[in-house]
């Protein structure tokens, strides 16, 4: 997940500053996610897993905010302007993205009530599958709204 976040900050980094500020969000939110799930060893993040976890929260749900309320309004404006087919392609992905928010959004809000570290390993398995999904989705948006012309901003 980390390698797909860092190639497409190379891909896309430079290119706006809100998608780059996203992007960067995307890569704390991967960050944390390792962190709290055990995958990154190397992290010297001591703080308890509660602490870990709220952050957490609170990063996936700012990330999946900016990305309805800031990202896909910029990628849909350039789309519009260029008006070189993008769009109808990008109306695809939205009902995809949408239920994959609510599925983020639900594991936000089962944090508050997780009972067990086994539920929470459970749930965390889920939310990475999630997460995978929805960035191999707006990395699609991206390419679609953006990269298809990016000759001509340029």
């Amino acid at each position: 997940m980390l390698e797909g976040c860092k190639t497409a900050k190379e891909r896309w980094g430079g290119v706006s500053e809100i998608i780059d500020r996203w992007i960067n969000g995307r890569q704390e939110l991967i960050v944390l996610y390792c962190s709290i799930n055990g995958v990154d060893q190397l992290n010297d993040d001591k703080r308890p897993l509660s602490m870990k976890l709220q952050e957490f929260c609170q990063i996936l749900v700012d990330y999946v905010s900016a990305g309805h309320f800031e990202v896909y309004e910029q990628l849909n404006q350039e789309g519009l302007e260029f008006n070189d087919g993008g769009i109808e392609l990008a109306q695809s992905l939205y009902p995809q993205i949408k239920s994959n928010t609510h599925l983020c959004l639900d594991f936000n809000d089962s944090c508050e009530t997780v009972s067990n570290i086994r539920s929470l390993q459970s749930m965390l398995s889920a939310l990475g599958e999630t997460l995978e999904e929805r960035f191999m989705l707006e990395d699609k948006l991206i390419e679609i709204l953006h990269e298809s012309h990016r000759e001509n901003i340029l």
